[in-house]
């Protein structure tokens, strides 16, 4: 096939697509009912369904009485009887993929069911509408006419029991259909290499030579890629290797401490970058405007939503609100039922609203990953904003960080306890902290009301990291590249005593 008409003919194809994506923008609470009753017909006669009465619901009423709120522990035994090779458990389609996720460094992995249907309507459909919606918004790309680098996971796939499971970045550029070799890199073969580091120069080794005008993949372990790029050719900045890069897609992480060096690897003022929103368990959201920081919820992926106000958080005892019930600026933990058989399963996100016509999201943090010891509440979005006004007031870069809390002993206040790896440090920690403490009271009224006098909580304790810190106790605890990521928030301390001893013992 020859690559110009190839590209022109894909090309066309993703502009279609946005008609459709028009409809749901349109009809979203009318498209999101009908996804829900289509997923309920479909599993009436599973193993769940019939369990459940799947049948006979007619209204979401019905739906969520007789389908309880379940967290992976709950289904975990279903989910091994699936992965043994019972078939009909949560879906009537073969269930042959399992995406193996840990979430961040916990030992226990989770096995993710993920049919067939998934991975065309949900996963494949979300990157076409991923370059449906970049080239919409930007009619001169050329994106096309080179490739575009794909860092996927760490881990290949690995056969059990006649189903066969790794992280859903290999799941997905296995099913991955022909023509996408003629638009990516690296090759099938690199991208599903287990070993990282040997992946990384294999990358590199097969890539510097190419056309490359785009990227995707999570940001941290993208930033490692291209700086040992620029150790390799010894350029000093990623355009002098790839000259028609134009955009970044990214996701798993959130971007804020990571786009000042982005924007110093690639000094272009007319680059892009696209934040996704997926997880193992499905496709939720794709930036959809330019230079923007929200995300439109995609509505006919096979994913039917609901949602729980975190201020009414009870786990699987929450009372969870449908899509046409979701106020702006309110902190909700997702709920999702999916075309692999996920019943209003929750994923451990929060997001927030940010409009309503057309549904534009954030996400914020993670239903566990927060540190509310002394009732501060102080969550992901809180950290990563103070951060990055601390930064920006001192000139700071921040590469990592973890926060764990400093408990009360006697009289003693209580406290947050910060461990920085900076790419570029402030000259001045004491007044950064100060910053970084302000920042935060603004942002976070119960961290400001437990800060008052120091009664509850005094100043923030910051510790700067030795350079390469994280990324050595990621590999230590065999979790470089993919989804793999550093713990942000923690009500305990076993993370950042872990990071502080081995800090130790290099300094000793």
């Amino acid at each position: 096939m020859q690559i110009p008409l190839f590209n022109t003919v894909l090309s066309w194809i993703l502009k279609k697509r946005k008609y459709q994506v028009d409809m749901f923008l349109q009809h979203p609470v009318e498209v999101q009912n009908e996804v829900l009753y289509e997923l309920l017909s479909e599993a009436r006669h599973t193993y769940l369904g019939k369990k459940h009465g799947f049948e006979d619901i007619k209204s979401y009423d019905s739906f969520t009485k007789r389908v309880p709120i379940q967290q992976y522990e709950s289904i975990e035994p279903l989910i091994e009887r699936n992965r043994r090779g019972e078939q009909n458990v949560f879906w009537p389609s073969k269930i042959q993929w399992f995406a193996k996720s840990s979430g961040t460094t916990n030992a226990k992995s989770k096995f993710i069911p993920v049919s067939d249907e998934a991975i065309d309507d949900c996963h494949m459909k979300a990157g076409k509408d991923m370059l449906c919606l970049f080239i919409n918004n930007n009619e001169d790309t050329e994106i096309f006419k080179g490739k575009g680098l794909r860092l996927g996971g760490s881990s290949a796939i690995y056969e059990d029991n006649d189903t066969y499971f790794g992280d859903l970045s290999a799941i997905i550029i296995e099913n991955m259909p022909f023509w996408a070799d003629f638009s990516s890199a690296p090759s099938t073969k690199t991208a599903l290499m287990s070993e990282w580091e040997t992946k990384m120069d294999a990358i590199i080794e097969e890539t510097i030579q190419e056309d490359i005008t785009s990227l995707s993949g999570v940001p941290s372990w993208m930033l490692v890629l291209l700086n040992r790029v620029l150790e390799v050719t010894g350029k000093d900045t990623i355009l002098e290797v790839w000259p028609n890069l134009e955009v970044y897609f990214h996701g798993g992480v959130n971007f804020k401490p990571y786009r000042e060096q982005y924007e110093k690897l690639i000094p272009k003022k007319s680059f892009r970058y696209y934040e996704t929103y997926n997880a193992s368990e499905g496709f939720f959201a794709i930036q959809d405007r330019n230079n923007s920081d929200e995300l439109l919820l995609m509505l006919d992926y096979g994913i039917f939503y609901e949602f729980i106000p975190m201020d009414e958080y009870q786990g699987e005892d929450s009372q969870a609100i449908p899509l046409e019930e979701v106020k702006t600026d309110v902190n909700y933990a997702l709920v999702i039922s999916t075309n692999s058989g996920l019943w209003r399963y929750l994923i451990g996100d929060t997001i927030k609203f940010t409009s309503l016509a057309p549904y534009r999201i954030k996400i914020t943090g993670r239903t566990k990953h927060f540190i509310n010891v002394f009732g501060e509440e102080l969550v992901i979005e809180n950290a990563e904003d103070a951060l990055e006004i601390a930064c920006s007031k001192y000139k700071a870069t921040v590469s990592e960080y973890t926060v764990a809390p400093i408990f009360m002993e006697g009289e003693n206040s209580g406290g947050h306890e910060w461990l920085i790896e900076f790419k570029e440090a402030p000259q001045d920690i004491a007044a950064f902290t100060a910053a970084l403490d302000e920042a935060l009271k603004e942002l976070n009224s119960d961290y400001e009301a437990k800060r008052y006098l120091d009664l509850t909580i005094a100043l923030p304790v910051i510790h700067q990291a030795p350079s390469g810190l994280f990324y050595e106790w990621l590999k230590k605890n065999d979790k470089l590249g993919g989804q793999h990521k550093v713990p942000r928030l923690s009500n305990k301390r076993a993370y950042l005593d872990e990071l502080l001893q081995m800090t130790h013992s290099e300094a000793g």
